[in-house]
């Protein structure tokens, strides 16, 4: 098991065996909770608002983004360094991206369908880098804004200004969430050492290292991905 500081991400267990640790890590646990939480965030905005909807939802949100996605980006190189044999990758990112598309049709057939194609084409193509949407732009609108508006308009097919403009802070926060975790991935996973020094006014020297420069950022990823999470159960307990 590698030093906290030498492992793929934060939340990573360390483990690599191909067992639960590493089922676990593949769902990136905070990062799938933020995005679960705009859900939320937009099925307690809508005019009217039922709890089964929302947790059909965040079902098929768990699966596609939380499962499928992450399992595609684990086939593109490792970047986890899970030891989850490749057939079960497969496997997985392909329950996770069938299993919403064809309860999304079930449930709401052609009123769904824009939502659902939009959904599939999203986790396909930036996961797997396809058709140039591996980009922030893409991240911003798929991550975050699109969450949101899926939330609102599955309560009762309709959107409002307020989903709108929900979808629009949801879509800053994702390019604020991935202008934070792109450094801490590039320490992680790609810098082979780290030195420097920060010296102040005073005279002190702050040594720099890996840890260093890891800590805020992480810290900052850790505590707002907590707080999203908590806006959105307060917001759906407010509408019980």
């Amino acid at each position: 098991m590698t030093d906290v500081a030498g492992r793929p991400a934060f939340y990573s267990l360390g483990a690599g065996t191909g067992g639960i640790r590493d089922w676990v890590t593949l769902l990136h646990p905070p990062y799938t909770a933020w995005h679960l939480s705009y859900v939320a965030i937009g099925a307690a905005l809508a005019p009217t608002f039922a709890l089964w909807r929302l947790g059909g939802t965040l079902l098929a949100f768990f699966l596609a983004v939380g499962v499928g996605a992450h399992a595609l980006d684990e086939l593109a190189g490792r970047p986890l360094r899970t030891g989850i044999a490749r057939p079960l990758l497969w496997a997985a990112a392909a329950v996770g991206v069938a299993v919403p598309v064809a309860v999304g049709l079930a449930y709401g057939g052609l009123r769904l369908l824009p939502f659902v194609v939009v959904g599939a084409v999203l986790v396909s193509g930036y996961n797997l880098e396809l058709w140039g949407l591996h980009n922030g732009l893409v991240f911003g609108l798929g991550w975050g804004a699109f969450p949101v508006l899926t939330g609102f308009y599955a309560q009762d097919f309709t959107l409002g200004l307020s989903a709108v403009i929900a979808a629009v802070a949801a879509f800053f926060l994702s390019l604020g969430q991935r202008a934070l975790s792109a450094p801490a991935r590039a320490l992680r996973r790609q810098a082979a050492a780290v030195h420097g020094r920060i010296e102040l006014h005073d005279g002190t020297v702050v040594p720099i290292d890996r840890t260093t420069m890891l800590t805020p950022i992480e810290t900052a990823l850790r505590f707002v991905a907590a707080g999203m999470t908590c806006i959105a159960a307060a917001m759906v307990v407010g509408r019980l």
